[in-house]
């Protein structure tokens, strides 16, 4: 039977409370703009209330517009070290039970909630379809909804929709949530806002439409999910997160939402529920001087000694070891040259470019020099699938293909999670990985619908979606089964989220996860690097890029090293050092050094309020400035970073800081220049600090010091 979490667990994933606080005595947030009470009527007038409840579907031919018309079984509302949680039971036919679990979180106004759908009787449950996670009309005149698109060819550009001039629709079909569009929104009505998240890996809707007076809401999960459910089947809908603010002003809204993200919605650094700080890492296979198409191909037991030896004599030891794609044989027992893409699946380490157990020594010998180890897995595909089955134990009925070369891992069934799980831990155990790496590099969306049209065949019921749906759950599930192994082998226990980039950033996933490399695209230019700071920074507190600029994603930076004008546009909490350490002659490790050191001196303000002082820009313009400012609103501590782009033609930028306050005085010294500035608040929230760079692409750094 498939583990799945308990009620009690699910809703403290859903509270995310990640082990803080041990009473349900929460302080309310001294934000401004904070609506904390309409959060709290929220919950109890909405998700303690069955007629009310913001969600419809139809089941048997019958609507549902909440829950209302449901039999009510059991209802449980009870306290939270971050607020309260509710788990109302229903029934709808003596056979299919509803469960609709929610939280509060106190603090922040924030509420959440998931619907499940489990057949507890013996026969085939009636037709569930018509499933809106999602249902509410939100109240207030003027909306407008805010947010920036997703990731590939979207590149997560801005966008801002008047929706009295027309309504908004999203709609993803690839399998991977954030790819293309984007499952964030901060839609603002009336004198104030609601900044909304949909938590589901896979494929989803949303639609946003003008009332007059009011906004409808609508979302789904599962790509028209119609099914009968299966005796013992359990289905659910995509998580929603609301997120309550007054105002209308978008940075209120983004710095109230970045600081209930960091406090509520990151995973854990470990077993003991320590925070994650700001970390670094390498990829040694720029550094191998052997052909490297992508990943760690190029890594044999010979050529990671020189590279470490080298970090750890020039003083630049990062975070992690970052160990990519390639390292294992074709299921066939092939030693992998090239071509890492279509030779996946047996997650064990080769033993010709890896004999004996030198993998597992160079491993040790990186945490020796201080460094933890992440490991790159792609279990959501597999390849060659009759040498998996013939060598590796695995079940051709696991695999589902599209007939044009992609097979999905059918991680929805029970015993494919299991061989799955057990080969990626054991090979993380063997080889002394500390933290687990995922990419998925096809889209399931084009797998998914023919295992349910073959059981739609086979059955003669409707099963459309169910593939999906199992399939995320049992991708959640393997995330915390990986997650449980490294809490109990003292392993990093959050996860390396990755899908071709950044096509996993759901905010559930990212309960578990982090986007150590929020986009493939963020390989390339400082322009795009600066655009997609621009808005992914605002809903994302946590991520990272590389910090090297090249034209295109594979190939390597500036000969010397990256300059001061890339490495500060890299600045993110994730720093991913990217050079070649011991095959570019020409490497400036003092440079190299002032940089990295550079970050680690402000990388703790990185994850604090953030504010975007120029106009977004799109991946491919140059021609302004981009100005960013973070600040820690406790302590008053902040930095600037302005660049002024390659093609600029203005050389002086006035940098209006919003959080500055009249009567407040404040220190600013300029990191280049050793300039140090004392004004009023007043003054730099109206005049501003007036910067001046007398060339294109360069760039300033001003570290600001509040004092009362």
């Amino acid at each position: 039977m498939r583990r799945l979490l308990s009620l009690l667990s699910v809703a403290a994933v859903l509270a995310g409370c990640n082990g803080k606080g041990e009473s349900a005595s929460v302080e309310p947030t001294s934000r401004p703009c904070a609506a904390v009470d309409e959060g709290r009527e929220f919950f109890e007038n909405r998700l303690c209330t069955p007629e009310n409840y913001p969600v419809s579907f139809t089941y048997a031919g019958k609507d549902y517009k909440g829950l209302g018309d449901l039999t009510l079984v059991s209802k449980e509302i009870k306290d939270t070290p971050a607020g309260k949680e509710s788990v109302l039971t229903f029934d709808l036919d003596g056979g299919l039970e509803l469960k609709a679990a929610a939280a509060f979180n106190a603090e922040f106004g924030e509420n959440e909630y998931t619907l499940w759908f489990e057949n507890r009787g013996s026969a085939p449950s009636g037709v569930l379809e018509n499933v809106l996670s999602a249902s509410l009309d939100l109240p207030g005149a003027d909306p407008v909804l805010r947010g920036c698109l997703g990731d590939h060819g979207n590149k997560y550009a801005a966008y801002e929709k008047d929706l009295l001039e027309a309504p908004v629709e999203f709609k993803n079909t690839t399998g991977r949530a954030t790819h293309v569009y984007f499952p964030y929104f901060d839609l603002v009505h009336g004198d104030g806002g609601t900044l909304m998240a949909l938590g589901w890996a896979g494929n989803w809707a949303a639609s946003f439409v003008s009332l007059g007076e009011t906004t409808r809401v609508e979302a789904a999960n599962c790509d028209d999910f119609r099914a009968c459910l299966l005796p013992g089947e359990k289905v659910r809908s995509a998580m929603v997160v609301l997120l309550p603010y007054k105002g209308r002003n978008a940075d209120d809204a983004t710095n109230l939402w970045r600081e209930w993200f960091v406090k509520y919605n990151l995973p854990r650094a470990d077993g003991q529920g320590n925070p994650i700080e700001p970390f670094s890492t390498s990829c040694f296979a720029g550094d191998t001087g052997l052909p490297n198409s992508d990943g760690s191909i190029s890594e044999r037991f010979y050529t990671w000694k020189r590279t470490l030896e080298r970090l750890v004599y020039e003083d630049v030891i990062p975070d992690f070891r970052w160990f990519d794609a390639g390292w294992y044989p074709d299921p066939a027992g092939n030693t992998v040259m090239s071509e890492w893409w279509s030779t996946i699946g047996t997650w064990e380490i080769d033993k010709v470019k890896w004999p004996g157990n030198t993998f597992r020594e160079s491993n040790d010998a990186c945490h020796k020099a201080g460094m933890k180890v992440l490991m790159w897995f792609e279990p959501e595909r597999v390849t060659h699938i009759e040498d998996l089955v013939r060598n590796h134990g695995y079940k051709e009925e696991w695999a589902i293909s599209n007939e044009d070369g992609v097979s999905t891992n059918n991680l929805g069934d029970p015993d494919c999670l299991d061989w799955t799980v057990e080969r990626i831990t054991r090979t993380m155990l063997e080889g002394g990985v500390d933290l687990f790496r995922e990419d998925n590099n096809s889209d399931p969306g084009t797998t998914w619908p023919l295992r349910d049209a073959v059981q739609d065949s086979n059955l003669g019921i409707p099963r459309r979606g169910i593939t999906e749906n199992l399939a995320v759950q049992g991708h959640y599930e393997l995330w915390d089964r990986i997650i449980a192994f490294c809490a109990a082998n003292g392993k990093c226990t959050f996860i390396d989220n990755c899908a071709s980039g950044g096509g996993r950033n759901d905010i559930e996933s990212l309960r578990r996860s982090l986007p150590f490399l929020r986009s493939d695209s963020d390989r390339t230019t400082t322009a795009l690097r600066l655009s997609m700071s621009s808005t992914f920074n605002k809903w994302i507190p946590l991520s990272g890029s590389s910090t090297k600029e090249s034209v295109h994603e594979l190939e390597g930076g500036q000969a010397g090293g990256s300059d001061f004008y890339v490495t500060r546009a890299s600045w993110l909490p994730i720093y991913n050092l990217s050079e070649s350490w011991t095959h570019d002659v020409m490497l400036d490790y003092d440079r190299v050094r002032k940089t990295y050191n550079e970050w680690k001196a402000f990388n703790h303000l990185l994850t604090k309020d953030f504010y975007v002082l120029t106009p977004w820009h799109a991946h491919y313009d140059n021609s302004g400035w981009t100005v960013f400012v973070y600040n820690d609103r406790e302590t008053g501590e902040g930095i600037l970073t302005a660049f002024r782009q390659e093609t600029n033609e203005e050389p002086e930028f006035a940098a209006k800081l919003p959080f500055a306050k009249a009567g407040e005085t404040y220190s600013l010294e300029n990191v280049d220049t050793g300039e140090e500035l004392t004004l009023d608040g007043g003054k730099l929230s109206s005049e501003g600090l007036s910067i001046v760079l007398y060339a294109p692409r360069s760039c300033a750094v001003w570290h600001i010091l509040r004092s009362r």
